[in-house]
C-alpha cells in the first residue's frame, strides 16, 4: 500500500491522552471496554450489529467509533476476527493518529503481525500483538463482564523493528492504557513463538473437546458425568466460523500437535487392546509425572 501523501499525514488530528477505540463488541471488546469504562477511560466502540452498540452505549461506551473519532484515540484494540481485523486495519490507516497504538486480540499472531505491522510503519502509527489468555466457551457482548482480564496472562509481540529504549516506552504505555483491565502477567514473544505454543495450549484443547463429544455415548451421559466430563467438554461448544479461520491460520504447528496426540493415544489404544498392564501402568505414570514437572511440582 503506498504512503500517503505529507499533505493527508499534516491533516490528521494528534490524539486525546486516554480515549481508547474498540473495534467490535463481542466477547472480547465488550469486556475490554466496560474494563476500561471502569477505570476511568474514555471509550469509543464500532460493531458490526448496531443494536449492541446502542445497548453498549447505555452504561458503557462514550460513543461510536466514526471515522472522526478514529484519530483522536491514543489506542485502538482490534477485536474482530483475523482477516477482518487486518481489512479494518488496512482501510482505517489513513484517519489513525500519528503516535497511536493499535492492537488486536486475535488467537493466532503470524497472519496478523505480517499485515498489520507492515501498515503501520507506513502511516506513523504503533501496531503491537497481543492475545489476552482469557474467555469462556460463550461469546457476544451479553457475556462479557468487566473483570474478565483480571489476573489473566497478556502475549504481547513487539515490534522487531523498534530499538531496546523505544519498544520499552511504547510497551509502558500501552501497560499503562490497559492497566484497568488488571492483567495478572506480560509475555513477550515472537509471533512465531506464540503461535507454537498457543496450538498446544488452546488450539488443541478445542480440537480434542470438540471430537470427543462426537462419541454416541455423550449423548447419554447425564448420570454418569461429573467434573471429568465436564472440565473435557466446557470447550466442545465454539464459535465455528472463527475457531475454522484461526485454526487454518495456524495449521502447521497445530497438525504437529494433532500428530504427536494421536501418535501418542495409539500407544495407550495398543496396551489395551493387548491386555498390557505394564505399557498401560508406564503410560499412566509417564503422564501423571509429565503432569506435575510441567506444572513445578
Amino acid at each position: 500500500m503506498p504512503n500517503e501523501s505529507a499533505d493527508i499525514r499534516a491533516e490528521r488530528p494528534g490524539f486525546t491522552t486516554g480515549r481508547v477505540g474498540i473495534v467490535a463488541l463481542g466477547l472480547m471488546g465488550g469486556s475490554f471496554a466496560k474494563a476500561l469504562h471502569e477505570g476511568g477511560r474514555e471509550v469509543y466502540a464500532w460493531n458490526r450489529t448496531r443494536s449492541t452498540l446502542e445497548l453498549a452505549e447505555i452504561d458503557t461506551v462514550d460513543g461510536e467509533l466514526s471515522d472522526d473519532m478514529i484519530g483522536t484515540c491514543e489506542m485502538i484494540i482490534l477485536c474482530g476476527y483475523p482477516q477482518f481485523s487486518i481489512d479494518w486495519l488496512r482501510e482505517k490507516a489513513p484517519l489513525i493518529a500519528e503516535g497511536a497504538i493499535v492492537i488486536d486480540t486475535v488467537g493466532v499472531k503470524r497472519v496478523i503481525c505480517e499485515s498489520c505491522f507492515a501498515i503501520a510503519e507506513s502511516y506513523d502509527f504503533h501496531f503491537v500483538g497481543c492475545h489476552p489468555m482469557a474467555g469462556t466457551q460463550y461469546s457476544g457482548y451479553g457475556h462479557s463482564r468487566a473483570n474478565m482480564y483480571h489476573g489473566a496472562p497478556m502475549v504481547v509481540v513487539p515490534p522487531a523493528h523498534m530499538d531496546d529504549i523505544d519498544r520499552a516506552e511504547l510497551l509502558d504505555r500501552m501497560k499503562n492504557l490497559l492497566e484497568p483491565c488488571g492483567f495478572g502477567s506480560w509475555t513477550l514473544a515472537t509471533a512465531s513463538e506464540h503461535d507454537r505454543m498457543i496450538a498446544y495450549t488452546s488450539q488443541l484443547a478445542h480440537v480434542v473437546s470438540n471430537a470427543y463429544v462426537k462419541s454416541p455415548t455423550a449423548q447419554s451421559h447425564k448420570g454418569f458425568s461429573a467434573g471429568s466430563y465436564k472440565d473435557l467438554t466446557r470447550v466442545a461448544r465454539l464459535n465455528a466460523t472463527m475457531w475454522t479461520e484461526l485454526f487454518l491460520d495456524n495449521r502447521d504447528f497445530l497438525s504437529d500437535e494433532l500428530g504427536s496426540l494421536i501418535a501418542g493415544l495409539q500407544q495407550y489404544k495398543d496396551a489395551l487392546d493387548a491386555g498390557n498392564a505394564d505399557d498401560l501402568h508406564r503410560l499412566l505414570a509417564e503422564g501423571d509425572r509429565l503432569k506435575r514437572e510441567a506444572e513445578g511440582r
